[in-house]
């Protein structure tokens, strides 16, 4: 199977194969041809599967040499980072169709955002709050637009945008074609499916239960007062090249920070609180090697591209089981082998129990050999169903709790 194959104009196949992509995946070959059609779609995939690529490749051919007043495609994002990127890739896809986009997002002044719209844009990317400021503004409208795409729904639930969401969706046109895309569907998502969408098309690649074998992951357990210690002789001990933090709050985010730096470690921080300059030189920092480690909330870091994460580690334990094994697929991705910790404090046990159920096995817990533990971590495993064996790649035991490259 190659985009040739799935009814892809050629001069969007050109620009995938610049880009280096030849063979479609499992998401791209099943959406793909649906979205052709015209058809809804609710759509279901983890980050890395090509989503991305699955909704603006039809939506580009879709778009065709045809121009009109107005935007005739909406991509809706929950965060600025992701907004970014979705805006990248529609420009790489449709360079050889003079595609023009428009990225609006907040953070950042209104000017550039604007010339992009008079220019006449064919495509908007945008983040709900600073999209209802245009709309409300009248710096662009929606007449003609023939497509609107709802990616990662779920975090827009999360952060609270559902109904912002809603709000542009009544000032689109009825007769459109709608994608949605969220790991999960919880009833508010199931609510904007009836009320917004034609019977649509269900395209379910699944969430992964089960981290990659080329992931080495474990729980460090210790009292919550000694983590920030932890986390520093983690890094005094470890051999790495580039580690992404995930913690659940901002402050946690600016404290690790400012106290890995004041260890001299080269340290970056992105959360919803930084200035749109801060985070994309954070971003950028980080992918080019000036920062060995970037500290995230795992809001600011969802669906970022960042390859070649030697290192994750989770300063606390996910609320959400899903979020574990997202976290941690950051690393170990392209047959690279990768490792991933998890700073675990007595009074998280019922999330973690949420995590090894999901997984379906046990998380080993690791002790740190030399670190000065005010109580003796427990490193029995909760009674969840035994782990299949598997062939020895050499990972570290709790004797020896990072492998050693």
């Amino acid at each position: 199977m190659t985009f040739a194959d799935l009814g892809l104009p050629p001069d969007i196949v050109r620009a995938v194969t610049e880009k280096g992509y030849t063979t479609p995946t499992p998401i791209q070959t099943q959406a793909i041809p649906v979205l052709l059609e015209g058809r809804d779609v609710v759509g279901s995939a983890q980050t890395g599967t090509g989503k991305t690529a699955a909704f603006a490749l039809p939506a580009l051919a879709r778009l065709g040499a045809h121009k009109s007043g107005g935007p005739r495609i909406l991509v809706l994002e929950p965060t600025r980072e992701l907004a970014a990127q979705v805006d990248e890739q529609f420009r790489a896809y449709g360079r050889h169709g003079n595609c023009r986009v428009a990225l609006l997002h907040g953070g950042v002044g209104y000017g550039p955002q604007l010339d992009a719209l008079h220019d006449g844009a064919d495509v908007v990317v945008a983040t709900p709050g600073r999209l209802l400021d245009h709309l409300e503004q009248r710096n662009v409208h929606f007449k003609n637009l023939e497509i609107v795409v709802l990616d990662e729904v779920d975090r827009m639930l999360d952060l609270g945008f559902i109904d912002d969401v809603t709000r542009i969706l009544n000032q689109c046109p009825r007769n459109r074609q709608t994608l949605l895309f969220s790991a999960t569907v919880a009833d508010a998502i199931k609510r904007l499916i009836s009320g917004y969408m034609r019977d649509p098309v269900d395209v379910n690649i699944g969430l992964r239960v089960s981290p990659a074998d080329t992931v080495d992951h474990a729980v460090f357990p210790v009292d919550g007062i000694q983590k920030y210690d932890l986390l520093l002789a983690m890094f005094q001990q470890m051999e790495y090249h580039s580690v992404l933090v995930f913690t659940r709050t901002k402050r946690d985010a600016d404290r690790i920070a400012e106290w890995l730096d004041a260890h001299n470690h080269p340290v970056t921080v992105m959360h919803a609180d930084r200035s749109q300059k801060e985070r994309t030189e954070a971003l950028a920092g980080f992918k080019s090697g000036k920062f060995d480690i970037l500290v995230a909330t795992d809001i600011a870091a969802r669906g970022l591209d960042i390859a070649g994460i030697s290192h994750v580690i989770n300063y606390n334990v996910p609320h959400h089981p899903e979020d574990y094994v997202h976290r941690i697929g950051r690393t170990g991705r392209a047959t690279r082998e990768g490792e991933a910790f998890t700073l675990f404090s007595s009074d998280e046990s019922t999330y973690l129990g949420q995590i090894e159920k999901l997984i379906g096995r046990p998380i080993e817990r690791r002790k740190l050999e030399g670190f000065p533990y005010r109580t003796e971590p427990n490193l029995l495993t909760s009674a969840a169903p035994a782990a299949p064996k598997r062939r020895n790649r050499g990972f570290a035991s709790a004797n020896q709790p990072f492998r050693r490259r």
